[in-house]
């Protein structure tokens, strides 16, 4: 479950820098108040967090990521 809510957190900011690649538009930034602001230095911070642990997705055995699916 945790793999999944990170995974889901990653592609949020992974549309989050498509807005700022393609349209030159922080949605983070504008809704909370631009990126100095707490709330959005959290939120950037959780973003970063999550993609570090879905870096450990790539090492796990891929045989028991499958067999829990099975379950």
């Amino acid at each position: 479950m945790l793999d999944r809510i990170a995974l889901i957190i990653v592609i949020i900011g992974a549309l989050v820098w498509g807005g700022i690649g393609l349209f030159q538009w922080d949605f983070v930034a504008w809704m909370f108040g631009g990126t100095g602001a707490v709330v959005s230095r959290i939120i950037y911070t959780v973003i970063a967090l999550t993609g570090i642990w879905c870096i450990s997705l790539l090492f796990r055995n891929n045989e028991m990521v499958e067999s829990r699916n099975r379950d």
